[in-house]
């Protein structure tokens, strides 16, 4: 999932940055989810699946 979060990112062409004020949370918060440092709940889990157009699974998985 992990890896996933960096992927989408960067296949949108948004910083840690830009996809933090979208999801109205820190850039600190997604570096940490990039990093392995932290996980997202599930709500910041299914935030983050809509606004890349994945399902939950998906984007869990790693895989489209």
């Amino acid at each position: 999932m992990l890896t996933m979060l960096k992927i989408l990112r960067k296949k949108k062409r948004l910083t840690q940055r830009a996809l933090a004020d979208a999801l109205h949370i820190s850039q600190t918060s997604v570096s940490k989810y990039e990093r392995g440092e932290s996980e997202p709940d599930i709500e910041m889990l299914i935030k983050m699946s809509d606004f890349f157009e994945v399902t939950v699974d998906e984007f869990v998985r790693g895989e489209k």
